[in-house]
């Protein structure tokens, strides 16, 4: 005999649950979830116990049939009275929800700022150059927590530059709409009154964005000098990862330059004319060491320098079509300089290498140069700009580029990456994994194998030569590899008009970051910043912009140090 609803009482804790008229055909399924929607304990949990006899024994199974139970007879046996039950499980406690529902529209500036595109910068006449500049430095970190404590004690031109440079790009950071940086022009035409020129209608004239950006630096240089402005932009960095660096601007982008001449004309004794020399002590390679040493100087740049044309002393034809071949060509070239040891002028080989790297590597196209004009009337020249294509990549490796003493230090950080890249595909080739590797220790203390991995990496660096520091704020272990993060570029055949825009990396990607086609480099999330203008684009449209025609082209790309 069978019934379709049965009458249960269920004993939960100090409390009972009375199921009057239970659908038998639900199941075990749908009794638990009766239970759960009047208990709140969740159905997996639950362990459901048969107290009345005629039922099921010990807990109750999720694929218990109640079909081969004969819930008449059982109600029966109990005189009518309900058939009672046991449930054991702790209820799930009510939360609300995980995100609290937010419209944009009750958010205050300084939130919608963070959630919507990036705001932009009101052009004020011709001043494109200045916008461009200041969103590239606006992903600099680390300059800008140095303004953050810049508290000029006096009022110059320089100090307003630097204070207003610093309000504008936080009020950048507060808004979402467009802001005017009339406080930034003003003090930059105080601080430099060749921007201040105006053209025959009265209107700006447009400026020189590398120019801006050089003479700002300068201006950064001389202020941001304390220590605690340093120890707020680099806050571990140590007296000799400052590498001579006496300031902010120098420690961030300075590289310090080491500079060989050699004298050309001493290559072979015959062309010389001089006979005076002195033979190494090295009998194997009988070589000739001549008496004019090469002479090494060190110097300070705040950039590097892609030339286009040709070679550094201008002479040279070259063609240059990639940003490493540029650079190439500017650290090496010839001079005329006098030797001491023949008593004249003559020629010598300028070679230059980078003896100290920076956390921001600031790289200029040359693009612009003063032509002659000696047949025009004035016999003034005039200003032209390289069209040519030079074409770049999202990383830069700058280790050919490096004096011996520091492609000694970064060979050490390669090596050991290399190695630790051999191991992990030797490992994967041989069927191990990382997991293994740490279950073999047999260690079953979380906390335990943290510290004796720790005691092991320590033991092998102890072992291991650790690289010395090649420069302030650098990634541990730095391998010499720059990663791209910002772009000033210039529209126009006219090189004292055109149009100045800003291409920025997105601090984080809105999705799965691709690879561009036929490629390795990552399609990442950018920003263009054309004026107050803001526009979402990819990797692949700043990779595009190489020049060789009159689209926007690279004038100067920023780089910071990859770890």
């Amino acid at each position: 005999m069978t019934t379709d609803t049965v009458p249960l009482s269920v004993k939960w804790g100090k409390e009972t649950i009375n199921l009057d008229k239970f659908v038998v055909a639900g199941g075990v399924k749908g009794l638990k979830t009766e239970l759960e929607e009047k208990t709140r304990v969740p159905a997996d949990r639950m362990k459901l116990m048969a107290k009345s006899k005629g039922l099921w024994k010990g807990v109750l199974k999720d694929d218990f049939d109640f079909s081969t139970i004969d819930f008449a007879a059982a109600v029966s046996k109990s005189k009518g009275a309900p058939l009672n039950l046991l449930l054991m499980g702790s209820a799930a406690e009510l939360t609300g929800p995980k995100t609290k529902t937010v419209f944009l529209e009750d958010l205050p500036p300084e939130e919608v700022a963070k959630v919507k595109e990036p705001s932009g910068l009101e052009n004020l006449g011709n001043t494109c150059y200045l916008n461009s500049v200041t969103q590239c430095l606006r992903a600099t970190p680390q300059l800008r927590l140095a303004l953050n404590a810049y508290n000029p004690t006096t009022t110059s031109a320089q100090t307003l530059l630097l204070s207003s440079l610093r309000d504008t790009l936080n009020q950048l950071d507060r808004t979402s709409e467009p802001v005017p940086p009339s406080a930034l022009v003003r003090s930059t035409k105080m601080a430099f009154p060749e921007f201040a020129r105006t053209g025959p209608n009265g209107a700006p004239m447009q400026q020189d964005a590398e120019e801006f950006f050089s003479g700002l630096l300068a201006i950064a240089a001389g202020e941001l000098k304390e220590d605690r402005q340093i120890k707020a932009a680099l806050p571990f960095v140590s007296h000799e990862e400052m590498g001579g660096a006496t300031n902010l601007v120098d420690a961030l982008f300075g590289l310090k330059m080491e500079e060989t001449l050699t004298c050309d004309e001493f290559g072979d004794a015959g062309n010389s004319g001089d006979n005076k020399m002195q033979v190494d002590g090295d009998k194997d390679n009988e070589t000739k060491t001549f008496i004019e040493p090469p002479v090494k100087s060190f110097d300070l740049h705040r950039k590097l320098v892609c030339n286009i044309q040709g070679g550094s002393d201008g002479a040279a034809q070259t063609n240059v079509s990639h940003l490493a071949e540029g650079i190439s060509l500017s650290l090496n070239g010839t001079i005329e300089k006098r030797s001491e040891v023949l008593g004249r002028d003559a020629t010598w080989t300028r070679k230059q290498r980078i003896a100290r790297l920076p956390p921001i590597l600031a790289v200029q196209f040359g693009r612009f140069y003063w032509k002659a004009t000696p047949d025009s009337r004035d016999h003034a020249g005039v200003k032209c700009k390289v069209m040519k294509p030079v074409a770049f990549n999202s990383t830069f490796d700058v280790f050919e580029f490096c004096s011996d003493e520091v492609k000694k230090e970064l060979k050490k950080s390669r090596d050991k990456a290399l190695r630790e890249e051999e191991d992990r595909i030797n490992k994967k080739l041989k069927g191990e994994s990382e997991e293994k590797t740490e279950e073999s220790m047999d260690v079953e203390d979380d906390e335990e194998a943290a510290a004796l991995k720790a005691a092991l990496a320590m033991s092998v660096q102890d072992v291991e030569d650790k690289p010395s520091p090649v420069g302030p704020g650098l990634p541990p272990e730095f391998q010499g590899h720059y990663e791209l993060f910002a772009v000033v570029t210039h529209k126009g055949r006219d090189a004292d008009g055109g149009h100045y825009m800003a291409w920025v990396k997105a601090s984080n990607n809105s999705g799965k970051v691709e690879k561009i086609a036929d490629t390795d480099e990552d399609n990442e999330d950018w920003f263009v910043f054309d004026d107050d203008e803001v526009s979402p684009c990819k990797t692949e449209d700043v990779l595009k912009l190489n020049g060789g025609g009159d689209w926007h082209m690279s004038y100067i790309n920023f780089y910071r140090a990859k770890k």
